[in-house]
């Protein structure tokens, strides 16, 4: 997490509306993943959109794709993104620091229902809005890739030994 940790802080400063899924999330719920990426599910609203680019190009963040990465805060770029270039995740990179953040764009488990359910874990000054087990299962299921199919399995450990399974 620590990798993270200045993203994070100014997420929190600027109230981004977010939350963290992917390796770091089945990390931060109790199960061992290596993982080099943040994941984020964020609300898909411009101005929130614009808080997370503005904070990610501050901290020296780029993108792969030849376009403006403001593009995705405006709701008409985005929805073209979405319907007519497929786009399932925005990804920003730092690579001197071999670092990678990527907005969650296409998901079974839309914002709204997991910062519902959101587990929020304190640590270092910071509380990070986490997916819930439950949610990050759902997020998963389906992708079809072996490491998702690991993650569950851990997952659903974890769920059990929380006597929730």
């Amino acid at each position: 997490m620590v990798l993270y940790e200045d993203i994070l802080r100014e997420f929190q400063k600027k109230r981004v509306r977010y939350v963290i899924v992917g390796g770091i999330a089945v990390n931060l719920l109790g199960s061992f993943r290596n993982t080099a990426d943040l994941d984020i599910l964020v609300e898909m609203t411009d101005a929130n959109l614009a808080k997370v680019v503005t904070v990610l190009k501050k901290k020296g963040y780029r993108v792969k794709q030849p376009v403006d990465p403001m593009g995705i805060a405006d709701k008409k770029t985005r929805e073209d993104w979405i319907h007519n270039k497929h786009m399932k995740a925005f990804n920003f990179y730092k690579e001197e620091e071999l670092k990678e953040v990527d907005i969650i764009i296409d998901t079974p488990v839309p914002y709204a229902r997991a910062r519902k359910n959101v587990k929020l874990i304190r640590g270092g000054g910071l509380t990070l809005p986490v997916v819930s087990l439950k949610d990050l299962i759902r997020m998963k299921k389906d992708t079809g890739r072996a490491l998702d199919k690991v993650d569950i399995e851990q997952l659903k450990m974890v769920q059990k030994l929380r006597g929730r399974g």
